[in-house]
This record gives structure tokens, sequence and C-alpha cells, in this order.
């Protein structure tokens, strides 16, 4: 059984870029986890502050909870919220201790997160570093007795907003047709973003034509792209 962790660095990252692929593991038999840094509520949240400058930051965070919860279970994913604050999110050495125990009590066989470059978020490219670090932390030699190690997990980021800027190239490209149904309602649960619905479900469209051309593949209708962060080893080039 495979298993599939995504890390996001807010409570909505999972859904607008990953969903497709979590929902597709889990159609296959593989087991997944979601990982939300923050629940975005300072700078991932305008709908909901232009219905009510007023409203507090924590119950903002009640709103995005509720919102990724109900998009987490129409995908079938646990999901785990670590309230870390958005916007600026801030890294402690304890927080990379955090995402590393993770890690180490989930053991993916891959992990899905941000990409290294955002030129329009802070938040993203702080996600990939954790993560990097965390990674490293729960995979590296040492001595067995010291601290637990687990393989190295495959290590992807999905695909970040505008691409082009973001040094995003993708190489990875996962049908999801048979579980975009799933990622339209998921998406459909977010309305502190609910500008973003058209964009990424366009974007699923676009990627599948790209698909398509690559593979052969005329069944694909859409795809989600990722960028691998480490070379693969196999056993045949077949």
């Amino acid at each position: 059984m495979k298993k599939l962790l995504v890390v996001g660095a807010h409570s909505g990252d999972f859904v607008w870029r990953a969903a497709g692929t979590i929902a597709k593991t889990i159609e296959e038999g593989g087991t997944t986890l979601v990982i939300a840094m923050t629940y975005g509520e300072r700078g991932e949240s305008g709908e909901l502050w232009k219905e009510d400058p007023k409203r507090s930051e924590e119950s903002v965070k009640i709103i995005r909870r509720v919102q990724a919860q109900k998009a987490a279970d129409i995908i079938g994913t646990p999901i785990q919220f670590l309230d870390w604050g958005d916007y600026p999110m801030l890294v402690t050495d304890e927080r990379i201790n955090q995402i590393t125990s993770i890690i180490g009590d989930f053991e993916p066989d891959v992990i899905l997160t941000h990409s290294e470059k955002d030129p329009f978020n802070p938040d993203h490219p702080l996600a990939f570093q954790t993560v990097q670090r965390a990674r490293l932390l729960s995979s590296g030699a040492g001595v067995p007795s010291a601290f637990k190690n687990i393989a190295p997990p495959a290590w992807y980021s999905f695909e970040p907003h505008q691409p082009e800027l973001s040094g995003f190239i993708p190489d990875t490209f996962i049908d999801i047709s048979s579980v975009m149904d799933k990622k339209m309602a998921a998406m459909d649960c977010l309305g502190a973003q609910n500008y973003l619905k058209d964009y990424y479900a366009e974007l699923a469209g676009r990627r599948a034509n790209h698909a398509r051309r690559i593979s052969g593949k005329k069944e694909i209708k859409f795809a989600e792209a990722l960028q691998s962060m480490m070379p693969r080893v196999v056993k045949s080039i077949f």
C-alpha cells in the first residue's frame, strides 16, 4: 500500500494544486495524509475579509478549517491542521521537528509540497524549505539507536499559481480524469477563495492537453502537473 503525504502552507493549497492526485491515490488503494501548516487566515482569505472587515482572525480560522475539512472529506483524505499563522509564516526548530516527526510516523512513499520559488507568496517557499529539511532529517544516515530513519520518500513540487515565474518545470503529469468530479466538488467548498475555482479547472484541462501530446493517451481529459525534486531509481529503463 502506497502512502502519499501532501504538505501545504495554507489550508486550501492541497485542494487547488493536488486534490486530483490525492483522490487518484485513494482510488488506487493508497493511503494519504494532508498537512495544513496554517489556515491562511491573513493572506489567503480575501473573500471572508471583504464580507466583514471587522472579523477576528480566530473566526476566519474557524471558517477556513470547516471549509478545508469539508473538502478533505469529499476527497477522502485525513487532514491535520498545525495553526502556525500565516503572512508571515514563521518556522522554528521546534516546527521543523514537528514536520520531521510527522514524516517519520507516517513513512510516506511520496511527498508533495510547494515549489522552491514563488515571488508572490512568502509562505510557499518557506513550506518548501521546511519539508526539504524535515525530509532529510527523517531519512538521513545516522545511528539507528539515536533516532528513527525511514526510506527516503520520493519528493515532488505541485504546480504554483504562476509556474513561469517560480522556476517550475513540470516533468510528471497525473491523469485525474476519473476523479475530476471530486476535485471540482472540493474546490466548491473553499468559498474564501472562490475566484480560484475556474482557474484550476481550466489548468487541469490544459495540463491534460500536454499529457495527451506527450503520451499519446487520448483518453486523458484532466491532469495535474508535478516537478520531481529527486532522481528516480528503477530496476529497468522499461
